[in-house]
């Protein structure tokens, strides 16, 4: 099974900073994303805490289940075909596999699932010693935003480098709500 526990701290920032942080880091990465949102007719996932979507990155397609776990998230991946990306964008239909088992488990049966829509990012990458510093324009229902995110693999110490971070930049830390939540205000909820 193809998982991972996500460590990372978030913070929106306006375009301005958004661009001088650009200049300063040393990006090694920069590529666009397309997240393409799913959720039950229920809204289990939302109520668990949960997100399922399809990443199209590099003309591949990446199916993954985020949900909340001790240390940060769970998440659990597996490559799609586009046919199966195509019933599940169309029909609801969840292909074979470790991501779609988890789901099942998250949910208790085989949930019928709608698609919600998507979100598009451009992000930036810079490798830093304390951990991936990253930078993305997302755009999505009529909004852009700027965020700023600090992966790392021990959250404790990833923390106090971000807060330090945010202090250097002149930054108060105000925790967002993840991308699905903040594509589902703007587009079902305003």
């Amino acid at each position: 099974m193809s998982q991972e526990i996500e460590i990372e701290f978030k913070q929106l920032i306006d375009e301005d900073t958004f661009n001088k942080m650009l200049q300063f880091y040393p990006v090694n990465a920069s590529f666009k994303q397309i997240n393409h949102y799913f959720e039950t007719e229920q809204m289990l996932l939302k109520k668990n805490g949960a997100a399922l979507r399809v990443r199209e990155k590099e003309e591949e397609l990446v199916l993954t289940l985020k949900q909340p776990h001790e240390t940060g998230l769970l998440e659990t991946h597996q490559a799609i075909g586009v046919n199966s990306f195509h019933a599940l964008k169309e029909k609801g239909l969840l292909p074979q596999g470790e991501t779609t088992e988890q789901l099942i488990s998250l949910c208790g049966q085989m949930p019928h699932l709608r698609y919600l829509g998507s979100l598009e990012t451009v992000r930036s990458e810079a490798d830093l010693p304390e951990g991936t510093l990253v930078l993305d324009r997302s755009d999505y229902a009529g909004v852009t935003d700027f965020e700023l995110e600090f992966e790392c693999t021990d959250a404790e110490e990833g923390k106090k480098f971000f807060f330090e971070l945010l202090q250097s930049w002149s930054l108060t830390w105000n925790e967002p709500d993840n991308k699905i939540a903040r594509f589902y205000r703007a587009a079902y909820e305003s």
